[in-house]
């Protein structure tokens, strides 16, 4: 039975990421970034513990059993050391415990083993670090201001390793200021205990922006561990018209709008059913009515989301994972730009990946341009997820 819990800390919103779902659940390289955390660190001897946003738990659970790993599942809180110590908690007896951040997704299980080995070798605190290359300033209101040596200056990673003991009573003594803290290290110099180094790994970066993203997601494609490099990255064309004339709220990229509602069995979102059938082009999986009937009574007045979740899971059985979505809308009304940010933030989020959405109208011409109804032409882009390589 091993001694060490490893706690995963997967919690975090995902903002400055901007793909609409909570940043570990945020899929790179035909995967979610948890998974290929999990998967880079699944030869560790620990235990693991992996902390979520609530509601998250079973989803979490379902990507460690794919990443080979039989893991405790918990709810983080508003704050990382919220989750943190949310994971301290179900960390059981352990005698040593390590914290680290999903995010840093490319962590290779050698940077892990060797924040292990230092607490074997009677460290309390251990924090993989790298040296500082660029040029550092300090900064204020008025401007720049000197250069810092940057010789004396570390870059901090995780894993960070602790005896449970002291990272209990450094989390327990820093009390409601841990909120503040984004560093477990930090905390426990607060109790006046030593921090030892070892050497970090520039694969250990943290996944934060969208540029981020595409970094992991181009070292990925080189060579993921036991998985085949696949390149292989379809498109395709959806397009949907609807009338005004429904009995039910204007529905439209998801979200509800002013006006008289579309004609359809469904919601008649034309921008969700475009987006399907662009998803399903792509991916030669025929399209929406062959996906849910058209006049499926299940389906009778379902919103849009109910179509492209079910879209995404159909890819997802035949190995493929949406990259993004650009959709155009035509018509007199609603105005697009109104809330185009919102639509994108509510098509991202039922996608899991980057959506567009712009507007624009017909001059007049033909039915669209007379404010009859609505039409949407989507443009999908999707990969095939990586396989494992046969033995």
């Amino acid at each position: 039975m091993t001694d060490t819990a490893l706690i995963v800390v997967a919690a975090g919103s995902g903002t400055r990421l901007g793909r609409g779902v909570p940043k570990a659940f945020a899929e790179i390289a035909g995967a979610t970034i948890l998974e290929h955390a999990l998967r880079g660190l699944a030869a560790v001897d620990a235990a693991f513990v992996i902390v979520v946003p609530a509601g998250h738990e079973a989803d979490a659970s379902a990507i460690a059993e794919r990443a080979g790993l039989v893991a405790t599942v918990v709810a983080g809180g508003e704050a990382r050391a919220d989750s943190v110590a949310a994971g301290l908690a179900a960390a059981g007896d352990a005698r040593w415990v390590l914290v680290h951040d999903a995010a840093r997704a490319l962590a290779p299980a050698a940077l892990v083993e060797r924040v292990i080995a230092a607490l074997r070798d009677g460290a309390g605190a251990v924090v993989p670090v790298l040296p500082v290359v660029d040029t550092i300033r300090e900064a204020d209101a008025a401007g720049l201001g000197a250069i810092v040596d940057r010789a004396a200056l570390r870059a901090m990673q995780t894993p960070q390793g602790f005896e449970a003991a002291l990272l209990r009573r450094a989390y327990e003594t820093a009390g409601d200021a841990r909120g503040a803290s984004t560093d477990d290290a930090q905390l426990v110099q607060a109790v006046g205990e030593q921090v030892v180094p070892v050497a970090g790994d520039e694969l250990a970066f943290k996944i934060t922006t969208p540029a981020d993203a595409e970094r992991a997601e181009s070292l990925l494609a080189r060579k993921e561990p036991g998985m085949r490099e696949v390149a292989d990255i379809r498109t395709g064309i959806g397009v949907d018209v609807h009338g005004f004339g429904g009995e039910g709220p204007l529905r439209l990229a998801g979200i509800e709008w002013e006006g008289v509602g579309l004609v359809g069995h469904s919601d008649g979102d034309a921008v969700c059913h475009a987006i399907v059938d662009a998803l399903l082009g792509a991916a030669g999986l025929g399209d929406i009515g062959g996906l849910v009937g058209v006049d499926d009574p299940q389906h009778a007045g379902a919103h849009g989301e109910v179509f492209v979740r079910a879209a995404v899971a159909l890819l997802a059985e035949h190995g493929w994972a949406p990259v993004n979505v650009s959709v155009q809308v035509l018509g007199v009304r609603p105005r697009i730009g109104t809330r185009r940010e919102e639509a994108q933030a509510v098509l991202t989020a039922m996608l899991g990946a980057p959506v567009s959405v712009s507007g624009t109208t017909t001059d007049g011409l033909g039915a669209i341009g007379r404010g009859e109804g609505v039409q949407a032409i989507a443009t999908a882009l999707i990969r095939r997820r990586p396989t494992p390589v046969a033995e």
